[in-house]
């Protein structure tokens, strides 16, 4: 019994730690995010299945902060549109249902963050590369090794785990992190590019 117990939290301990290690990756992130923000930018999430209830978590916390004296930033999930979702799955394709979205709402100056928690949703990778060819900044957060979504993504954040629930608990400290680094940005414009700086 002790060594099942021991074995939960090893399977959580080690993809968390590596987190720390992805402080580079998720700090340039909220670096870029700010800089969008603060020209204007919005913020478009997705992902599927569980991943599509984070996609939501994650633009509410933008919209809403929980966090008095935080202020409310554009984002918005492509997730909860259940007409666009199966129209355009129908018509075109599942994979086709965050990029779509993305062609109609998107534009150069917004983000993107896909959230796929085994690393290889189709949707996901299909968001992010029409994000990409639209000239938005694109952010993803994976599970397992994230190779199919390295190509799409500008910044890639990695939970090593093949474990899917490990994985979502992961992410979900990583999305606040980003939440809160945005932030800390936003507030200290003098540490945004000369260029974002008016």
């Amino acid at each position: 019994m002790t060594g099942t117990v021991a074995e939960v939290f090893r399977r959580r301990a080690e993809p968390g730690a590596a987190l720390a290690d992805e402080a580079g990756a998720i700090a340039a992130a909220c670096h870029a995010m700010a800089a969008r923000f603060h020209r204007g930018g919005r913020l478009f999430t997705f992902g599927t299945g569980g991943a599509a209830t984070d996609a939501q978590h994650v633009a509410v916390e933008f919209v809403h902060p929980v966090i008095v004296g935080k202020r409310a930033l554009p984002a918005l999930s492509l997730t909860g549109d259940v007409a666009t979702l199966t129209g355009v799955g129908a018509s075109t394709g599942f994979d086709e249902i965050f990029a779509h979205q993305l062609r109609c709402f998107g534009g150069p100056g917004d983000i993107a963050l896909g959230i796929s928690p085994d690393g290889r949703c189709g949707s996901v990778r299909r968001g992010l590369d029409s994000a990409r060819d639209l000239g938005m900044l694109t952010v993803a957060l994976a599970g397992g090794d994230g190779e199919a979504l390295a190509g799409a993504a500008g910044h890639l954040v990695t939970v090593p785990s093949a474990d899917p629930r490990v994985v979502k608990e992961v992410h979900v400290t990583a999305y606040h992190m980003l939440w809160e680094l945005v932030h800390v940005f936003l507030e200290h414009p003098d540490v945004l590019s000369e260029e974002v700086v008016t």
